[in-house]
């Protein structure tokens, strides 16, 4: 299968949780050696955002907060990698055509943010488009999507399936800046929309949970299409 993979902030910690990372290494390696083709796309976290904060009190553009997201998400992917270098391509991609020409079965590529107003989880969706994959896999620090915010509403019900134009709905208003984006954004809901691409969002905290995604197991919320 060749597979998009978002993991996102949650797993890069201001106090890094290696465990966490070596057992996102560890599955990695597992659905390499059954001959998938991976891109992983990691996102910027706590930390990026913390840097974003003090740029923006320093008087920075917006476009340049978003490079230092994207700095932060690219020194996340570099450690990532580290874990996985002697199978995966042995640096971070800067465009998407250099990431889909060194994608391969059994030689994951790992990379972050590229360019300013696009958030890492469209980045995973358009590498998910170009290189026409089977799955999108986006981990987050919760089960899936919800009616509304569980983090606020004790009430809130996980959804197994959403269309693409709940989503769209459920997501309205939130915060477009950088280092503001949430589960999704618009721009990576679009393309996920015209590309009519089979995503999954789900929790990232297990990391077994990325190879159960793979493997087609009923987990997180399944995006549908009318």
């Amino acid at each position: 299968m060749r597979v998009s993979v978002k993991i996102g902030g949650f797993a890069f910690k201001e106090e890094l949780d290696a465990p966490l990372l070596k057992a996102y290494s560890s599955e990695i390696r597992k659905l390499s050696g059954e001959g998938h083709q991976l891109i992983i796309v990691t996102g910027g976290g706590r930390t990026a955002r913390r840097y974003i904060d003090a740029s923006r009190i320093l008087g920075a553009p917006e476009a340049l907060c978003d490079e230092l997201g994207i700095a932060v998400s690219r020194v996340n992917a570099l450690l990532l990698l580290s874990s996985l270098w002697d199978v995966a391509y042995r640096r971070v991609p800067s465009t998407l055509e250099e990431a889909i020409a060194a994608v391969k079965p059994g030689r994951p590529v790992i990379m972050g943010g590229l360019q300013p107003g696009q958030s890492t989880n469209a980045v995973a969706a358009l590498a998910a488009e170009l290189i026409g994959a089977d799955l999108l896999v986006n981990l987050t620090d919760v089960e899936g999507v919800y009616s509304k915010d569980p983090k606020i509403y004790g009430d809130a019900r996980l959804l197994e399936e959403v269309t693409v134009e709940r989503l769209e709905a459920i997501l309205s208003g939130q915060d477009l800046k950088a280092g503001g984006y949430k589960l999704m954004d618009p721009l990576a809901l679009k393309i996920i929309k015209r590309g009519r691409i089979n995503t999954v969002i789900l929790s990232g905290l297990n990391p077994e949970n990325l190879r159960k995604a793979v493997r087609s197991e009923r987990i997180g919320t399944r995006i549908t299409f009318k």
